[in-house]
């Protein structure tokens, strides 16, 4: 369900239409800990990518900042919920496309629903083979080849896309901790220092007790 804001009679007004007629975007990396969480996933037989897709995306559908944007009428508002639309890479070719899976209350679920995407979709042809495509999903994509300090994606020809991306490197191993880097770019014009600072947030608790955030 979309659900209709009125522009002219919200608080954000002022900021909503400075940062958009701007069309600024800003980004913001952070390594995060995850422990607690590997070995979680090793131990129950999960894989890490889809992991992260889950722990975002119900993040992501925590909070109205982040499910805020256009719909294709052009009409403002905001989503009921988001649907993970993530890349997937194909070792014959080294191309990547972006697939979608349906967002569920159970991990279980939604990672037997990826991976079944995943074996079904790998070898299509095309950037977005699995269509149609919903209005409502969040972009998410992993570089597990190498870390990094800052990641920042640019889109010169949508200054109108409003919802977030995040993009995950590759794990590292610090003294005593392992840690992933993650990067949240948004739309100022729907989200401040202040949303970013809970995103970030909100995945270090997850990962702190992931027995009881994948449930």
């Amino acid at each position: 369900m979309f659900t209709l804001i009125n522009r002219d009679n919200c608080d954000r007004k002022e900021i909503f239409d400075h940062y958009l007629n701007q069309a600024t975007s800003f980004s913001l990396t952070k390594e995060l800990d995850v422990s607690h969480l590997l070995p979680f996933i090793r131990e129950n037989r999960f894989k890490l990518y889809p992991t992260f897709i889950y722990l975002v995306t119900k993040i992501v559908n925590l909070n109205h900042a982040f499910k805020t944007s256009f719909n294709s009428e052009g009409e403002l508002g905001y989503w009921d919920y988001l649907d993970p639309m993530y890349t997937i890479f194909n070792e014959k070719d080294k191309l990547f496309k972006g697939i979608w899976t349906h967002m569920t209350p159970n991990f279980d679920d939604f990672h037997h629903a990826y991976l079944a995407d995943v074996k079904k979709y790998k070898e299509y042809g095309g950037l977005f083979p699995k269509k149609p495509i919903p209005q409502n999903t969040v972009s998410i994509s992993m570089i597990p080849w190498t870390s990094f300090s800052g990641f920042n994606l640019n889109i010169g020809n949508n200054p109108n896309h409003l919802l977030p991306i995040i993009t995950a490197g590759k794990f590292v191993v610090k003294g005593n901790r392992i840690v992933l880097p993650v990067s949240l770019q948004v739309h100022h014009a729907v989200c401040d220092g202040y949303h970013a600072s809970i995103f970030m947030e909100q995945f270090n608790e997850f990962v702190k007790a992931p027995d009881i955030s994948l449930k």
